[in-house]
């Protein structure tokens, strides 16, 4: 056996010497091309499969925001990125199998990548802020908020930012960045809402006799929810000033009649309390002198 394989290796070693340069040559050629036909062929069919996995995920993820009724801005923005970022993975898997060393691409796009977040930071902020919003949706068009010291009509919700308009007309663009991390208040997020109004009456005025005009306006407003026990409207004495009681009329309304409700009480209350002879106090001083 072993002088078989001695006879096998000595076979060998001098068919190896007897090939000249222009044949080692010729061998080193065929093999690349041959390694090289290999792998296009690989990368060719990566390729197609890529392509159609691309092209079916982009049509699950379309299907997707429309079933769940996602804000076209925020679709379209993403639809963008998932189509970019899959078909760059797609790039850099087949110049791999290509044989191309991809370490220098990927360092390359990190480094881009930080040199872009460090000038972009603030827009960035604003960004994933947009993003947040749009999925989570703490508010929506047409809804009322309050927030960064501004209140308005949420007119627009765009990826960096956000539109408000004012009830004198005037637009307010908030940066989505502070909107995500900060409090706001959303007035219109439920559908009822409740109306509180200080209503201030002489001392010496008989409590009932309140209750009775105030009573009165309810019942003949039917912007006022009054068939529900848990919205039935209240009117406790709140406070016994230094010129007046004071009566505070808490009830339910619709959010969106809710300004008109409270405007339109307010006058009624003025006039039902006049026409009733009730006093509506001036703020007043009693000074005694002493001698």
């Amino acid at each position: 056996m072993k002088d078989t394989l001695k006879s096998v290796g000595e076979d060998v070693v001098s068919e190896l010497t007897k090939l000249t340069p222009g044949d080692v040559a010729l061998s080193d050629i065929i093999g690349y091309i041959t390694t090289f036909g290999k792998n296009l062929l690989i990368a060719v069919v990566v390729y197609f499969v890529g392509r159609f996995l691309i092209k079916y995920a982009i049509k699950a993820f379309q299907l997707m925001a429309v079933k769940r009724e996602m804000a076209p801005s925020l679709a379209t923005f993403l639809h963008s990125l998932i189509s970019i970022s899959l078909n760059l993975l797609l790039a850099i898997t087949i110049v791999g199998i290509m044989g191309i060393d991809t370490s220098s691409f990927l360092a390359v796009f990190a480094s881009a990548g930080v040199a872009v977040g460090m000038a972009l930071s603030g827009t960035l902020q604003n960004f994933a802020g947009g993003v947040l919003i749009l999925i989570l949706k703490p508010y929506k068009v047409g809804d009322r908020i309050e927030a960064q010291g501004y209140a308005g009509v949420v007119k627009e919700i765009l990826i960096f930012h956000t539109v408000l308009t004012t009830p004198d007309n005037q637009n307010i663009i908030i940066p989505n960045g502070p909107l995500a991390n900060g409090s706001l208040i959303n007035s219109t997020a439920a559908t009822t809402r409740r109306v509180d109004i200080d209503v201030e009456v002489a001392y010496g005025t008989k409590t009932d006799d309140v209750r009775k005009v105030l009573n009165h306006i309810i019942e003949t407003d039917e912007r006022v929810i009054k068939d529900t026990a848990d919205l039935a409207p209240v009117i406790p004495m709140t406070t016994m000033g230094a010129s007046s009681i004071i009566f505070q009329l808490r009830l339910w309304g619709k959010s969106e009649d809710y300004w008109n409700l409270k405007f339109d009480l307010t006058e009624k209350i003025y006039q039902e309390l006049t026409a009733a002879g009730i006093e509506i106090p001036f703020q007043q001083m009693d000074v005694h002198l002493i001698k």
